[in-house]
Parts: structure tokens; sequence; C-alpha cells
């Protein structure tokens, strides 16, 4: 039941070089160098320096020109359409006077008061890549940087947008890729490999921001010998563990300790065949900055069966009793706060629909809320640190999970057999939540029940709002103390990317990610990768409207792989919409194989079967965003599979 509605105005008062040796290495697992520190530059430039805004990942803004009295009042200035493929849930930032953001292969910077491009610079892959998502860069110095697809770290001068080195970091064969937005301080840049459901070994990795070369690793699945090694009772299962990392990271600057969230063990959904705890999926993870060291690690779930990632970074802040608090959210349905000096937990809310205690996955099939893609996923709580409320995004989504034996096969996803969205009356349809939690003591004082998921970052300000969206396409204001929704615009894509707010003069702004499906389950809409701003003070809303070009006839990013499919353009499609479910090789997922089939269980044409599908746990795509000729560019890339 939604406690809030929607509402015109709020009552409330406004408060270079390529390094050609890291190619030779293959891998690229470099041995440890000892580098001299460059100089530091400084504090973060801001104005939205991060992912999450700052190191410690508030999203708080101490903004309030837009307020809960004009917020209705908001206008679009501008529109970037960035137009290329996979989901779009890259974060936002703004150093200056420009910001970044990047999509599957390409990083845009432009201009923040007018969308203005001020350089692009696309990444030709050079293996297959795993799985086409990106969520944002990291800024240090001049400098951006991002991770890709296909196992690479990359930076790239910041005004410029050339490339100053390239290296291979991971290995996209066994399933490694890089789809973190990376964070960089002391001129080390920090990132982990994602791939935990293709049943990698998670690491985190530290890299010098000058030369690339690497500075450490941490063994998110321990190595024998290594401490935690003990919780694999199998040790054989360890080597496929899982434990990747892929929305972004938190960082104390005065005491050097780096917040790593690690994901689920794998297989997702056969835990009795690696019993133990498996340390340290399902953690966050503590580690020295500088060295690599472990400092402490808090584990949420032990041998989880259930997909039960904790994905998104925590936000650090201090209680009105002085404690040094960290608050995370889990795909499990949760909103933690941890007390940093003790490790002790403080509070566990539920911000989502949950079952408390978490059921085991059987053969036949158990049902499970939150679900595989439940709880809270990649963009994590936000606090505003005058009020001392925390607010959160989550997905209430339940599913089917049957568990079972499955052999691991390098490259290909290992869950150990599946889970399945549910059939049941109450589980059709994807939702969300937005929860306002007191952080103290995590008592809820509002919750938002929105009509599909809240995915979008979550970003509380002075002027007594909170902003945030949903995979339905809405961007939402709502009042900070209440709840009572202030302001919804629907856009023609999903919001589940970056959502922020900065000033540029005396105008303040705000700026957000909407595209892609972003992931079936969701029951999102589709559309353009698109960045839009706004702000208040205008008399109509007639957007610029910007469009990054690209050659898509011939592009060099699908160049290696045109013996492998008939046409760019389906695959463009497939890959926009139908990868996240199916797999990117059609190897399946959430959703069924599709490679390799000689007989499916619905026999009407493919293109037929995509206009009209018959399973209530697949996305209607058609007419919008696909239309005819879209639908049979897929059916023809399909086709090529046979």
């Amino acid at each position: 039941m939604k406690i809030s509605a929607f509402a015109t105005s709020c009552s409330a008062s406004p408060a270079t070089g390529l390094w050609t040796a890291a190619v030779a290495l293959g891998l690229c697992l470099l041995p440890h160098v000892s580098l001299p520190a460059t100089h530091d530059p400084g504090p973060l430039p801001g104005p939205w320096s991060t992912f999450a805004k700052d190191y410690g990942g508030q999203r708080y803004s101490s903004l309030a020109s837009i307020n809960t009295h004009n917020v209705a009042s908001l206008k679009r200035v501008c529109e970037v359409q960035l137009g290329d493929s996979g989901a779009f849930q890259s974060g936002l930032v703004v150093i200056g006077s420009t910001m970044y953001v990047t999509t599957a292969h390409t990083i845009v910077a432009m201009d923040a008061a007018n969308c203005k491009i001020r350089w692009q610079y696309v990444y030709t892959p050079e293996e297959s890549e795993v799985s086409q998502v990106n969520r944002g860069v990291a800024y240090y110095d001049g400098r951006v940087f991002r991770g890709t697809a296909d196992g690479r770290v990359l930076a790239i001068d910041a005004n410029t947008g050339k490339q100053l080195w390239r290296i291979k970091a991971a290995n996209p064969g066994v399933g490694e890729f890089f789809s973190s937005a990376p964070i960089a301080w002391k001129n080390r840049v920090f990132i982990g490999t994602a791939g935990g459901d293709w049943g990698i070994r998670g690491r985190m990795l530290a890299f010098d921001a000058d030369t690339g070369q690497r500075r450490w690793q941490f063994n998110l699945i321990p190595e024998r010998g290594e401490p935690g090694f003990e919780t694999w009772k199998i040790p054989d299962s360890a080597n496929h563990g899982g434990g990747a990392t892929w929305s972004t990271y938190t960082l104390d600057p005065d005491t050097g300790e780096l917040f790593v969230p690690v994901g689920n063990p794998a297989p997702a959904f056969s835990p009795d065949t690696r019993p133990g705890d498996n340390l340290y999926t399902n953690s966050v993870v503590v580690l020295d900055a500088k060295t690599g060291k472990l400092k402490w690690y808090h584990q949420f779930l032990p041998n989880d069966g259930l997909d039960y990632d904790v994905a998104a970074a925590p936000v650090l802040y201090r209680d009105p009793k002085g404690r040094r608090m960290m608050a995370i959210g889990s795909k499990d349905g949760y909103l933690y706060g941890i007390d940093r000096d003790t490790h002790h937990l403080v509070f566990r809310t539920p911000v989502t629909t949950v079952m408390d205690p978490p059921p085991r996955p059987t053969a036949s099939g158990v049902r499970a809320c939150p679900g595989f893609a439940g709880g809270v996923q990649w963009n994590g709580p936000a606090i505003n640190p005058e009020t001392n409320v925390l607010y959160v995004g989550s997905v209430d989504l339940c599913s089917v999970v049957k568990t079972g034996a499955e052999e691991y096969v390098p490259g290909k996803l290992y869950h150990g057999t599946v889970a399945q969205l549910s059939t049941d009356d109450r589980d059709i349809t994807a939702r969300g939540w937005l929860v306002a939690v007191d952080s103290t003591t995590g008592k809820v004082l509002w919750k938002y029940h929105s009509d599909s998921p809240v995915l979008a970052g979550v970003t509380p300000t002075a002027g007594g709002l909170v902003f945030t969206g949903n995979v339905g396409g809405e961007f939402m204001a709502f009042d900070a103390k209440t709840g009572r929704q202030c302001y919804e615009r629907r856009m023609d894509g999903a919001l589940a990317g970056g959502l922020i707010t900065y000033q540029e003069g005396t105008t303040q702004y705000i700026a957000f990610a909407s595209g892609n499906v972003s992931r079936g389950p969701f029951f999102a809409i589709g559309g353009t990768p698109t960045v839009t701003i706004m702000r208040t003070g205008l008399i109509d809303d007639r957007p610029n409207i910007v469009r990054v070009e690209q050659d898509v006839s011939a592009p060099p990013q699908r160049a290696m792989l045109s013996n492998q499919y008939r046409t760019y353009f389906g695959q463009n499609y497939y890959l926009h919409f139908c990868a996240t479910c199916h797999g990117g090789n059609g190897d399946g997922g959430i959703g069924p194989r599709l490679r390799g089939i000689t007989k499916r269980s619905d026999p009407r044409p493919i293109a037929e079967i995509i206009k009209n599908p018959k399973s209530a746990i697949m996305p209607k795509l058609y007419p919008k965003p696909l239309d005819d000729e879209d639908v049979e560019q897929i059916a023809n890339f399909l086709d090529s599979w046979k």
C-alpha cells in the first residue's frame, strides 16, 4: 500500500600510451611492485565526485534552491541520448562543470549545465565480452578510470578524452569482467572483478593511477593457507566460489579503510555442494587501502543458496550517539546498521517483502522472498546527516528457487540449476519501495510502495527533498519528512543509474540516467540510454536534445564477432533487451537457453513469441520499445544460432 500519493506540491518548509606489456602478460596478474607515491591532489573536487557523491557514499546534498515549495516547477534543460547497447546503470560524476557518464563501450564528457558534448571515448573490445554493463568512472587528479566487459581497466585524460593507459586485469574467458564504478585515492585506483554467476574466484585490486601497475590484490575467495579458506569445507569448491563485486566501493580517508561489498557464492542455488560459511561471500570486507590487508569483515548470510549478494556499497556516518556507523543494504531485503568500532550489528530492518528465516532451496523448488532479483541492488542507501535519516530503494519481487547439481564450464553461467519468477498471483508483478529509516535505531519512519522496482540512486537534499526513480520510467521527488510525493515525471526509459544534484553558478540542477530494461525480471520499460538535466525557473519544457553519434553500421566494438552473428542490429537489440535473462551467448540464466535448441516448448515463430509472450515472466517489449523491424532483426539473429 502506498502511504504517499502523487501531488503537485509539498507543504514542508525548505530546509598515454598503450601499456603493451600488459597485453603480452595475458591475465596481467602483475607481481607486486612498490612505487613511490606521487603528490596527493587533495580533497575531492566535486560537486559530485564519485558514484555516490563522496568517499563515504552519503549522497547528501546541502543545496536547497530546489525545495518542497518549487520542486513541482522542475523542467528539462537538455537531454543527451548516448546510443550504445547494454543495460544502462551508470552513475553520474560531475567535476567542476563537466559531467562524465559511461555506457558499455563509451565514456562521454559533457557540459553539466547544457549537455554540450566535450569529448567522447569509444572502447573497442579486444576479447568477447561477458556482460555489457558498466556503472561509471572514478575521477582522480585530471584522469577518469573505468573497467570494461572484457576485463580491461582504462585511464583517460579527463580534459581531452585521450587514453593514457589500458591494462588487461581479468580473464573474460572464465567469466571475469569489470562492471563496478571504481574509486581512486592516494594515487591508487580500486576495482574488483565481477562474474560471480560464472563461477569466478573474486578478487579486489588496486592499481597505480599513473602507470596501471598492480599495487595489491586481495582474494575475496581465500586461497589455500589464507584466513577463511577453512570455511570452504570442500576445498575444491572454492576454485569457482564466486564472490564478485559489481557496483562500487566506499572509503574512509581518515582511517584508510576501503569497504568492499561482496556478492554471492557459486553455484548460487546449490549450497550443499559447497558446505561451510563460504567466506567472504555475502559480506562487507574492510581492507587497508594502502596495503590491501584485511582489517575486518562482516558476513550477512553464510552458505547462501538464494543469490543474496551484498551488492551496493555501504554509507558511512556518525549517529547522534557519536558512534561511527556503516549502513548497507543487501539483496536479502534488509538494511543493516553496523558499529564500525565494535563490529556489532546495531539494527537489521526489512525494506521489502522478506521471509525470515530465508528458505533453503529444494530440488522441487521453494518460493523465496526476496527473489534472486529482489532486495537492495546496486544503488544502496543514502543519508541526510542533518536529520540522521537513511533512505534506501529496493525491489519487491519473489521467485522460486530450485537446487541441483551443475557441472562447471569455464565462461558459462554457473548457477546450480535455476531460479524462476514465481507465478503466484502475489508475485506476478515486480514492485519496489522507498523507505526512510532512523539511522540510530533502524526504525522505519515512512515508506512508499512503488508500482515498479526502485533502482535509481537515492539523493536527499537540504531542500527537504528525496529524489529517486523506478524502472517504470518515473523520476520522483518526495518530502523527506513525511514521504509525501511532490513531483513525478515519466521518462521514455527505466531509471536504474545515477541521480544527482549540483550547482553551476547560482543554479541548482538535477541530472539522472534513464534507458533500457536493465534486467528482464524487473518488467521495466526500454529506451535509449539518456542523461536528462533539469532545473526550476524555466518557462517552457523544451529541452535541447543532443545525440551522441556512433557508426552503428560497422561498429568497431563488434568487428571481432562478425563471423558469429548474422546482423549487428539483431545482436545489438538482443544484448540491449534480452541478454540479461538469456545470457550474452544465449546459454540461459534467469531465462531459458536459446542457443543450440532444436525443439522449443513454444513452437510459434520467434518474432511472434517476442511480440506476444505467453509466459507471465517475459517482459512485454512490443510495440514499444521494439517495433516490427526491431523484432524481425532479433529473430534473424536468434535464427543464426540454430
